[in-house]
């Protein structure tokens, strides 16, 4: 059965998330210190993951949560330094990958269409996206917000198949977590790429479970043409 759509994750798929994340957080716990945090910058960024932990990566209140474990209630001088330079710093590494757009171009002219499928909140995947200039490339973006579920469910991937109106045997998934982008879309027929560049802690070379592992987002090309 002919390919006729890639699907994408797009943290640490399609952006360098954790680069992201980790340069903000320091700038930000930087700025606090500077305005009057009494802490170290390594017990904070510490103290500040292990709140990351309980309340999600993706937490919109978490230097509010982390002033008032410090504290025991939100600072908000510390709080407004701590955003202002998390956004200014965020806003620097916010880029994708190297042959991203490239890659995205030459797919498009060769027919596919492009999706996302994405575990982040409705409007940070769309500020992403959008901050990149990579959203009028997908013909669809699904979040856990449209499927009521994460991708450890098929709930995210049926949702973007129904809506580009294709089988599992027909589309790809690409993606960077093992759990979610490959174990669970191998459960429902789709085909799978491993974005070994993205993950933190990968596998050996072949280890993922996925059908293809890629180093650079630039090999779906070949990848598509193989099957």
């Amino acid at each position: 059965m002919a390919i006729k759509a890639i699907l994408f994750d797009v943290d640490n798929t399609l952006i360098d998330f954790w680069k992201m994340k980790t340069e903000s957080c320091k700038a930000a716990i930087d700025a606090m210190i500077a305005a009057g945090l009494k802490m170290s910058e390594k017990e904070a960024l510490k103290l500040l993951y292990e709140l990351y932990e309980i309340h999600g990566i993706e937490s919109q209140r978490i230097f509010q949560q982390f002033t008032k474990k410090v504290y025991g209630k939100e600072n908000y001088k510390l709080i407004s330094h701590g955003v202002i330079a998390y956004r200014k710093m965020r806003e620097s590494y916010l880029v994708p990958y190297p042959k991203v757009i490239p890659t995205l171009i030459e797919l498009k002219k060769m027919g596919y269409k492009l999706a996302i499928v994405s575990d982040a909140p409705i409007m940070e995947a769309w500020m992403r996206l959008a901050a990149l200039k990579l959203d009028d490339f997908f013909d669809e973006i699904v979040t856990k917000a449209d499927a009521r579920k994460q991708k450890t469910s098929p709930a995210p991937f049926n949702v973007a198949l129904r809506k580009l109106g294709i089988k599992s045997a027909e589309a790809i998934m690409i993606g960077d977590r093992i759990t979610r982008d490959v174990n669970t879309a191998k459960k429902i027929g789709l085909h799978t790429v491993y974005a070994r560049y993205g993950d933190e802690n990968p596998p050996k070379p072949g280890m993922s479970g996925a059908d293809f592992e890629i180093s650079d987002i630039s090999e779906i090309l070949n990848i598509v043409k193989k099957i």
